[in-house]
C-alpha cells in the first residue's frame, strides 16, 4: 500500500490566551473576561488538524523540561498525534501569548524557547522512521526558517509533497522554493513574501504567480471573508467562495485550514476538494475559542464542505 499518514515538522507552544471585549492600547489596562491555557503552536495545530481529520500524523518538534511539557506534548497524544519524534530538550517548553477582542481578531507573540532546538539532524532522523509511512511534509515557520528550509529539501528528495505554511511571514532562504509543491499564505503573509500588496482576487493572482516564478507548484492564498484563490502553474486561478461564520477567535485558522489539506491530500483526496476541506476546517476554527481546542473533527469538515457548491 502506498502511504497515508502526515508528517509534521514545527512548532510546539502552550498558548496563554486572554479574552476581551477590545484589545489594550499601548500603556492601557483592560479587564478581560475569559482565559485558557491550551496546546498550540503552528506546527502542533496542523498536526491535531491532520488527525481530527483521521489521518495517521507524525511530528517532530521540541518540547522542555518544564510543566507545560506534558501539557503540550500530552495534549498531541489525546488528539491522536504520535509523539515517538519529539525531543525533550532543557529549558522552558514555547510559549505563546494570544490576546482576542470579541470581534475575534487577535494579537500574538511567540517565545520559541524550546523551538528553537529543533535541529536538521532530528529532522533527518524523524524522516527516516516514518518515511514509509507518510506521503504529505506539512511546515510553518515558528522554527528556524533554516531547519524549515533544510526539511523542505529532505522531504522534497524522499517523494513527498511538501506543504508551507509561510508564517509568521518571516525571510527565508531564496532555495526553499523549488522544494515546495504548495504554499499556502494568507494576504497579510503573501503581501509581505511577495512585495504585492494583497487586497482583491487581482493582486492575489499576482502574489500567487510570484511563488510559482520560484518554483512553487501551487499558491492558495487565503483570503478571509473572500474564500481562497487558487494559483497552479498553466491554469487559470481559481476562487474558492467562503462559508459564512460568526467568528469568536481567529486563532489556529490558517493552521485548521493547511493541516486539513494536507491530511486530505495525504488520503488521496484531489487539491481541488483538499483546498475546500481546507476552508471548511478553518472556518469552523473560528467559531470556537482556543486553538488546538477549536480544531474540527472530519465529519464536521466533510458536512460543510459538502454543504455549499463551489463555484
Amino acid at each position: 500500500m502506498s502511504p497515508s499518514g502526515v508528517l509534521v515538522v514545527g512548532s510546539i507552544t502552550a498558548d496563554v490566551t486572554a479574552f476581551a471585549d477590545r484589545l489594550p492600547r499601548a500603556g492601557e489596562t483592560v479587564l478581560g473576561n475569559d482565559f485558557t491555557l491550551v496546546l498550540g503552536g503552528k506546527g502542533a495545530n496542523q498536526a491535531v488538524a491532520s488527525a481530527r481529520f483521521g489521518t495517521p500524523t507524525w511530528m517532530i518538534g521540541c518540547v522542555g523540561d518544564d510543566p507545560f511539557a506534558e501539557l503540550t506534548s500530552g495534549g498531541l497524544r489525546e488528539h491522536g498525534v504520535d509523539t515517538d519524534l519529539l525531543r525533550t530538550v532543557d529549558g522552558p517548553t514555547g510559549v505563546a501569548h494570544i490576546r482576542v477582542d470579541s470581534s475575534g481578531q487577535n494579537d500574538i507573540v511567540i517565545t520559541p524557547l524550546a523551538n528553537a532546538r529543533l535541529d536538521d539532524a532530528q529532522v533527518d532522523s524523524g524522516l527516516a522512521a516514518v518515511r514509509n509511512d507518510v506521503s504529505v511534509l506539512l511546515l510553518q515557520l515558528e522554527i528556524r526558517a533554516s531547519v524549515t528550509a533544510h526539511a523542505a529539501a529532505a522531504g522534497a528528495r524522499a517523494g513527498l509533497t511538501v506543504v508551507l505554511d509561510p508564517a509568521p511571514a518571516v525571510p527565508v532562504p531564496d532555495d526553499i522554493w523549488p522544494h515546495v509543491d504548495i504554499v499556502t499564505p494568507n494576504e497579510t503573509e503573501a503581501s509581505i513574501l511577495t512585495g504585492v500588496e494583497v487586497t482583491d482576487e487581482s493582486s492575489a493572482a499576482r502574489a500567487g504567480q510570484w511563488f510559482l516564478d520560484r518554483g512553487v507548484r501551487h499558491a492558495v492564498i487565503t483570503l478571509g471573508d473572500a474564500g481562497a484563490l487558487l494559483v497552479s502553474a498553466g491554469e487559470r486561478p481559481r476562487l474558492f467562495p467562503p462559508f459564512p461564520v460568526q467568528a469568536l477567535d481567529t486563532t489556529a485558522a490558517g493552521d485548521a485550514f493547511t493541516g486539513t489539506l494536507g491530511a486530505a491530500l495525504a488520503a488521496g483526496v484531489e487539491l481541488a476538494d483538499a483546498v475546500r476541506h481546507g476552508m471548511a476546517a478553518g472556518a469552523l476554527a473560528v467559531t470556537r475559542a482556543g486553538a488546538s481546542p477549536s480544531l474540527p473533527a472530519r465529519d464536521e469538515v466533510l458536512a460543510l464542505a459538502a454543504s455549499t457548491v463551489v463555484a
